[in-house]
């Protein structure tokens, strides 16, 4: 766990937000009191089926083979 100022926070807040890793944490603190804390994410994991019944419209000629749909272009 690292501890930073207030002001180091402020003047270097990208910095630190870029370092967290999962499971890491930053104290900040303001007059040696903690007042905050940075605590990195988990990013969602995407599983599979997720985007079931997204898919509202579909054309008619979908499955068509490609020589169909240039015919029928021409």
């Amino acid at each position: 766990m690292t501890t930073v100022s207030l002001e180091l926070a402020q003047a270097t807040l990208d910095q630190l937000i870029h370092q967290l890793t999962p499971g890491r944490q930053v104290i900040i603190t303001e007059n040696t009191e903690p007042v905050a804390m940075l605590v990195a994410i988990d990013k969602p994991r995407r599983t599979l089926g997720s985007q079931r019944g997204s898919v509202l419209y579909m054309a008619p000629d979908f499955d068509d083979s490609l020589e169909q749909t240039v015919e029928s272009i021409h």
